[in-house]
Parts: C-alpha cells; sequence; structure tokens
C-alpha cells in the first residue's frame, strides 16, 4: 500500500469517526487518529482490558471525558486496516497505549481544549506574617505512576511549596515519579508552566509498588515521635466496581495499587506526631477510611478530590483539586498570584489541613467530589509549617522589615533567603518567649487583683 493511499484510508477513517458522534458530542468528546497499524493479535491498551484486534486494525480513541483523570470511560473505534472500513466499537476505561502518548497520536477533533491559556493577569499575593517551623523533621512523599504532564506540574507545584514555603530539606522529600525520572506519557518536561522557568523537583525512585515501599522502608529509620509526614498520590486511580477496591495506577501499564496494600505498608513505620494525606487520583477517596485504621501517627488527616465510585478531573496545566489544595497551602496559585479567598479562615497564621481542604472543595471543580477524613481534631489541625506564636507583636516587627524584599524578589528567591535566617531567628525567638512568660508570671497576679476588685461579688 503507498502512502498516498494509505493517507486516503487515515481520512476516511477520521471522517467516519466524527460523523460517528451526535451532536452534543461534537462539543464534548475529543477524537485522536493512531496512525500506526496494530498487528492481528496486539492489545489495545493495558493488557488487563483484554482488548485485542483480531486483523491489521486502525484506532481511533474517543475520548468522551477529556478533563477526567484515568480510569474514566472512553471507546475504541477499529476501523480495517486494508480499505478502512468501521469494524466495531470496543469501551475502554484507559487510552489506547500505556507508558508513553505515541508520536503517532495525533488529534482529529479536540472541542474541549485540555491546554488552557495561561496569558491572564494575576495579582500578587500580600506577604503574610512569616512562618516558623514545629520541632521535629518533617518529610513528604510524592507519588505519580503513570504520570501525564499536569500531574508532574502539580508535582513539582507542591515540591515547590515544600522547599520554598515551608523550608523542607530536600533530602526529606521523596518524588516517585513514573520510570524514575522527570519523563511523562507526553514526553520530557520542557518548562513548567507556572512561572516559565526550569523543574527543580528531584525523582528519587520510579512510580510504582515498590518505589512508594522502598520510601516507606528508607523511612522506618527516620521518622520519630515528634515527626510529621506528607504523602501525596498523583496521576490516575481506578477500582473494581465495588465498595473497598480503590487502587492507584502505577508504572508501567497502570498496574493497580490497592487502597488495603498502601494502608498496611503504611502501617509499617515506627509512631510518629502527624500524617497529612493528599490524593488526586480517580476513586481516591476509597483510600480515606483504610489509612485512617492503619496510620501509626498521633494524629493523621485525608483529603482526597473524589469519593470512591468517582472521577477526578484536570486540564493540560493541572488536576483541579491537587492544584487547589496546593495553593492554599502556598498562599498564591501555581501562577503566583492572589487566591480567591483566604484560607486561614480562624486567622491563626497557619494553614491547617482541614483548611486546605476547605478552601479547595469552596472552588472545586463541578465534576469532582472533595472529602475529608480526620482520626480526631487534632488530625484536621495538622500544618505543614507551624508559626512560631509569642505575641501579635512579633509579626508587627517583622513584616514592615520584610515586606520590601518579599516586594522587589520573586517568592521563591525570597523564601529561599528568609530560610537562612531560621537558625538564629529561632533563637531569638526563644529568649522573647522566656522575656514573655516572665512578664505573664508578673502581670497575671496584677490582672487577678484588678479584676477581683472590679468585678466585686
Amino acid at each position: 500500500m503507498t502512502t498516498v493511499e494509505l493517507g486516503d484510508i487515515f481520512d476516511r477513517v477520521s471522517a467516519h469517526a466524527f460523523r460517528e458522534l451526535d451532536w452534543s458530542r461534537r462539543q464534548t468528546t475529543n477524537l485522536y487518529l493512531d496512525r500506526r497499524i496494530r498487528e492481528a493479535g496486539e492489545y489495545v491498551g493495558p493488557d488487563f482490558q483484554g482488548i485485542i484486534v483480531e486483523q491489521p486494525t486502525i484506532v481511533v480513541f474517543a475520548d468522551d471525558l477529556p478533563l477526567a483523570n484515568f480510569e474514566h470511560p472512553c471507546r475504541y473505534l477499529l476501523y480495517t486496516a486494508e480499505d478502512g472500513s468501521f469494524h466495531r466499537q470496543v469501551p475502554a476505561r484507559f487510552p489506547p497505549y500505556t507508558e508513553r502518548v505515541p508520536e503517532t497520536l495525533e488529534t482529529i477533533h479536540e472541542p474541549v481544549q485540555v491546554n488552557p491559556n495561561p496569558n491572564l493577569f494575576h495579582v500578587r499575593p500580600d506577604f503574610p506574617c512569616p512562618v516558623f517551623w514545629p520541632d521535629g523533621d518533617r518529610y513528604a512523599i510524592l507519588f505519580s505512576g503513570m504520570s501525564n504532564m499536569r500531574h508532574l506540574n502539580d508535582l513539582e507545584f507542591l515540591y515547590r511549596t515544600l522547599r520554598h514555603k515551608f523550608g523542607f530539606a530536600s533530602d526529606h522529600i521523596y518524588v516517585c515519579n513514573y520510570d524514575g525520572t522527570m519523563n511523562t506519557q507526553n514526553g520530557a518536561p520542557g518548562t513548567w508552566p507556572g512561572d516559565g522557568t526550569a523543574y527543580q523537583i528531584q525523582v528519587t525512585g520510579p512510580g510504582t509498588q515498590a518505589g512508594f515501599e522502598a520510601a516507606v522502608d528508607d523511612l522506618k529509620s527516620r521518622l520519630d515521635s515528634r515527626d510529621l509526614l506528607l504523602v501525596h498520590t498523583n496521576n490516575h486511580g481506578d477500582w473494581d466496581g465495588i465498595p473497598g477496591t480503590a487502587k492507584i495506577c502505577t508504572y508501567p501499564s497502570y498496574g493497580g495499587y490497592y487502597a488495603t496494600d498502601f494502608s498496611n505498608k503504611l502501617a509499617e513505620l515506627p509512631g510518629y506526631r502527624s500524617l497529612i494525606v493528599m490524593m488526586e487520583q480517580c476513586h481516591s477517596g476509597g483510600f480515606n477510611a483504610p489509612i485512617l485504621a492503619k496510620s501509626t501517627a498521633d494524629a493523621t488527616s485525608v483529603a482526597s478530590a473524589v469519593t470512591e465510585p468517582n472521577l477526578s478531573w484536570g486540564d493540560g496545566n493541572w488536576d483541579f483539586f491537587a492544584r487547589d489544595w496546593i495553593s492554599a497551602q502556598a498562599g498564591n496559585d501555581p501562577y503566583g498570584a492572589a487566591l480567591a479567598s483566604n484560607p486561614d479562615t480562624d486567622g491563626d497564621g497557619k494553614i491547617e489541613a482541614e483548611e486546605a481542604f476547605a478552601y479547595a472543595n469552596s472552588i472545586h471543580y463541578s465534576g469532582d467530589s472533595p472529602n475529608f477524613s480526620e482520626s480526631s481534631e487534632a488530625g484536621g489541625d495538622i500544618s505543614l509549617g507551624q508559626e512560631y506564636v509569642i505575641c501579635w507583636w512579633w509579626c508587627w516587627i517583622l513584616r514592615p522589615l520584610l515586606e520590601w524584599h518579599y516586594a522587589r524578589l520573586p517568592i521563591p528567591e525570597f523564601y529561599e533567603q528568609l530560610h537562612r535566617m531560621q537558625p538564629e531567628l529561632s533563637s531569638i525567638a526563644a529568649a522573647v518567649n522566656r522575656a514573655n512568660e516572665e512578664l505573664r508570671n508578673d502581670v497575671e497576679p496584677q490582672l487577678e487583683r484588678l479584676i477581683a476588685a472590679t468585678f466585686r461579688e
């Protein structure tokens, strides 16, 4: 068959696939033509779907929910390669490829744009009071198995937030992504869409079950009773259609890591202070209860994008729930702009787990169904960075001294320089705290006498 003849066949296939869409689906379904001929006996998509072609076949991928993360309903339209005649339609749950989006896959109809326009006007967020960090160490595991570019972007946003805003040590952050590199199904990244700079994230292992469990095993000898652990999972999810069967997709080929196995692994950790979990993948709500049941932390919270039966959603750059939860923690969206509202609803200067969830839930995408679980009130109060509160005048002194530097520097660079002050600031704060305690001991009996004299029985 000549190149011209094959090109004519591809044109006929594309036209047929489009004509098969009714009017409403033409507004909501994206169509992709794979120009690679599938040979007889070859699987289409992940092997566990069991979709095999019986003859040389051309595949059109019909994505009926383009903004949803997988697992979600989609279709393969199969055409006879010899003449382009329509053979059959097969319902599926994952795209017709596994490890990476093939170069042969081209868009033929895309009414739902998966790449948003980032050229928007953004207002720089106000400078908050400086954050002081709690006693104990803090660790994080960021996990994404079958990563698309948006999943890596989410991880990058959270990584930058942990490093620049909260001062996590780089060797305390485990990043398990795809094949153990910054690769994704869409290929290697260019620049991060948040600010157009190079990615900073340091991948430490693959997005496999073994990769996650290796991170947990390493933490067994590092965590102690005063420490905090953040676990974030991203990419795609799946379930078996009955309660309690949620799983997260792992590299390669969308393999499933069940919530029960995931939680049992976390149960191997020694006792520690706090576990805060945020999950983005489809069906992630099925992880909430198992994690709470198995956590060895004194306080635990779990925020997930959707309830167990449902799908999570995103666009070309971000997953919506993860983007908004991280934005609440960061104090700005990934483009550096001010938030829709102040997530610090109780005004205590820190973003608690329940506040980050409440913010993301308040503006959540209509297709998501965010849910939150906590082991106790202390679980909901977990914060990634805890302000060292003595009196509000501590903020009054530091804020005006730092605002000028905050206004002139890029936000990540400002926080990077602020972190250099932390050892000495902590020493100063400790001295002020002692003086404050002495002042309280002196003033308290005076106030008791004044109140007793004023409010006589």
